[in-house]
């Protein structure tokens, strides 16, 4: 299976919000590297259990809003909310042997434009 097939499948697991068969995508031995909190998520089941126990408001939602592929390189953009929080996670994924053995995720938040560059930009 293509590694892009994978990460796919990943997201779509994700989207039934069953954190337990999303993580069936992942190695045993997964890691998933927070670099803005500098939290490491080791194993499959560690993953399954901070989804499901992540502090909701109703069920997520996924869409993917962008993917870009190299080999058992891959990198997502989605689009995550649950009907309070709506946040955008780009995510690298390394993928072997047809399951997910890494990923490198980026929560980026939201920030108002500075005021001196507005003359050079559209706000949307």
């Amino acid at each position: 299976m293509i590694s892009e097939t994978v990460v796919l499948n990943f997201w779509k697991a994700m989207a039934t919000n069953d954190f337990y068969k999303a993580s069936e995508w992942l190695a045993e031995d997964f890691e998933c590297y927070w670099p803005q909190s500098s939290e490491l998520i080791i194993g499959r089941d560690n993953f399954a259990k901070i989804n499901t126990y992540y502090p909701v408001c109703g069920t997520w939602v996924f869409e993917i809003v962008n993917i870009c592929s190299s080999g058992n390189q891959v990198v997502t953009e989605v689009k995550v909310s649950d009907n309070n929080t709506n946040a955008t996670v780009i995510t690298f994924h390394t993928v072997e042997d047809g399951l997910i053995v890494k990923q490198k995720e980026f929560w980026p938040d939201s920030f108002e434009p500075p005021l001196w560059r507005r003359k050079w930009v559209k706000i949307i």
